[in-house]
């Protein structure tokens, strides 16, 4: 199985001869010049990649969003020969793609850009920027990570006239000199009065609760706070509307698509801790809020896969993995289907496995089960729908410079007007057919809950009720105060990911889900190496320190498995870094005297219940 020198190829399944996969120098260069990176720097990585590959080994990467393409990317770096296979034809990127709008181009424009949901790359992330610095991109010194902008501020948007909270993130002030426990509830109280309009034995109460988390220890955070909800760890029950809707439901429904009534305090807590010291500047790779300046394919997915091109890496597009054969205690072969639906196996020395978890979990058979009992647990990890829409407006209409969080909507909407970020671009003159302005991309994170419109949930709704129902929402969250901010008369049009399909029948389906965080499900998570010894698995639902389904995640884990496939081959090449989330020095010394008290049986020394 571990032959040196070793090609990939694929063939027919039940036999037929092996089809070599061939991949020219010429079309590794092509791909550079095509970013206008010339043809010179762009050959000498695929040259010197070559020539380790002729002493590598082969690796199958089977999935082509963020983890598959981590994955590829470090992988190709040191030498491997990669060959990423991809379901859907124009799936590179995975949710984080965009997508072009059917039959909406004009006059030599570009398609309108769609996409599965906005982008959203904040401070606390640090494997994925490390990444974008390392994807060229013409006249930026620092590659893709050079496409990244600043939002300036956040807005929660309420409804029946009351009035929208507008935080900029310049609101938090001069961080203290000194971060002490009293330190930290001071400016952790003093930033929620001002923003929050709580009353303040509520904000009192919800600071002390992130101390009580931020000093806890890692066997605290696992034994207790793994299996205690956010609402319950909040107390959200016994609170104000105000802040159930602003500190528990605005934190978990709206940002990570699960529940606070059932969402793992750990989870939540963790990204918590991470997005409170980026805003006091600590730890952080940049601004809490940042988006990309193009859409997302131009400012980073089509360079990546160009880059991976000039480094050797083949793309198999359009080929979707139904099985995995076991053999000799080793994954012998994936059988796969081209895109005519012919069914066929491909061979690897190794397979990193880099799929969505519902996907993923399909393709594991008995045998492959019973190898590594992990696997068996990913059947209970729980997804849900997150999905994206976009309404394209004749007029411009940034509303703010940041994201809209309509905390009051039904669906638990998230918008940003994009148009702003995109100074390099003339919107009408660029895309579409010249009429539209501005693309305005929300998320729907709630679709099991009636709408205002037609008392329906969106999963019972129509594409077309869809659409009226999330602009009623947002025009009832933005329009109540005196101000038109959203009129009928600049909507151009609308575009609705495709992976949702069947809304309005008895039989909604949706194929790019959200993976969700309930109570407990940090222990089903499994991690990158597996006990098939040429399997491992990269993706947002693999054990990682920021424990929530993100791009982050999904780049974290692709590198955890790239470097257990190197131990397993016994490659000398230098390890991916695995850069974990930011936590105070500070409060180490409380966190291991937490430690002391949790073996005790003890609360944390700050938990007043």
């Amino acid at each position: 199985m571990d032959t040196e020198g070793r090609t990939e190829h694929t063939r027919e399944a039940g036999g037929g001869q092996p089809r070599r996969a061939f991949l020219g120098g010429a079309a590794a260069v092509g791909g550079a010049l095509a970013l206008g990176t010339g043809g010179t720097a762009a050959a000498a990585p695929a040259s010197a990649a070559a020539r380790r590959r002729a002493a590598g080994r082969t690796v199958a990467v089977l999935g082509g969003g963020v983890a598959g393409l981590t994955a590829a990317h470090e992988l190709a770096e040191r030498g491997f020969q990669v060959t990423v296979y991809e379901r859907k034809p124009k799936g590179l990127g995975g949710k984080a793609r965009s997508m072009d709008v059917p039959d909406s181009a004009r006059g030599g424009r570009k398609p309108l850009p769609g996409e599965h949901g906005f982008r959203f790359i904040p401070g606390i992330y640090h494997n994925l920027p490390d990444t974008l610095r390392r994807i060229p991109f013409p006249g930026n010194a620092n590659g893709c990570h050079d496409n990244l902008v600043a939002s300036t501020e956040v807005m929660f948007a309420r409804t029946r006239g009351r009035e929208d909270i507008r935080i900029p993130f310049s609101a938090v002030g001069t961080p203290p000199p000194v971060l002490t426990p009293d330190a930290f509830l001071r400016m952790l109280t003093g930033l929620l009065d001002t923003a929050t309009r709580l009353p303040a034995h509520e904000i009192a109460y919800f600071a002390n609760r992130l101390l009580v988390f931020l000093t806890s220890c890692d066997r605290r955070r696992l034994d207790v706070w793994e299996h205690t909800p956010w609402w319950r760890f909040l107390r959200a029950a016994s609170m104000s509307p105000d802040y159930q809707r602003l500190l528990a439901i605005g934190l978990t429904r709206n940002i990570v698509a699960t529940k606070a009534e059932i969402a793992s305090t750990r989870t939540v807590a963790t990204c918590a801790e991470a997005f409170v010291f980026n805003l006091l500047g600590r730890g952080a790779d940049g601004q809490p809020d940042r988006v990309l300046n193009l859409p997302t394919n131009e400012a980073w997915i089509d360079p990546w896969v160009a880059y991976l091109r000039s480094l050797g890496v083949e793309f198999k597009v359009g080929w979707a993995v139904r099985d995995l054969r076991l053999a000799g205690g080793r994954i012998a072969e994936a059988v796969v289907t081209d895109p005519q639906g012919v069914r066929q196996t491909t061979v690897a020395d190794h397979f990193v496995q880099a799929m969505p978890v519902e996907h993923a979990r399909a393709t594991w058979n008995a045998a492959v089960r019973a190898a590594d009992p992990q696997l068996a647990r990913c059947d209970k990890l729980a997804t849900d729908w997150m999905t994206g829409i976009q309404f394209y407006l004749t007029e411009p209409t940034p509303i703010i410079h940041g994201h809209v969080n309509h905390i009051d909507s039904p669906w638990s909407l998230t918008a940003v007007g994009q148009a702003q970020y995109w100074k390099n671009r003339d919107f009408p003159a660029d895309y579409g057919d010249g009429q539209a302005a501005d693309c305005l991309s929300v998320d729907i994170s709630e679709w099991d809950q009636p709408g205002i419109l037609y008392g329906k949930t969106a999963k019972q709704c129509t594409r077309e009720e869809v659409a009226r129902e999330v602009w009623a929402q947002m025009k009832a969250g933005l329009n109540d105060t005196g101000k038109t901010v959203l009129r009928d008369a600049t909507l151009h049009s609308w575009f609705l990911d495709p992976a949702v399909s069947g809304l309005g029948t008895p039989h909604p389906a949706n194929d790019e889900q959200l993976l969700i965080h309930p109570t407990g499900s940090w222990l089903n998570r499994p991690a990158s190496r597996t006990a098939i010894p040429n399997l491992f698995l990269a993706g947002d639902y693999v054990a990682v320190d920021i424990d929530l389904a993100t791009m982050e995640g999904a780049n974290a884990s692709a590198r955890q498995a790239v470097n257990a496939l190197l131990d397993a081959s016994g490659s000398a090449a230098e390890r991916c870094a695995v850069i974990p989330l930011y936590r105070a020095p500070e409060f180490a010394p409380l966190r291991r005297h937490d430690e002391t008290r949790h073996r005790l049986g003890l609360r944390n020394v700050f938990d007043l219940g």
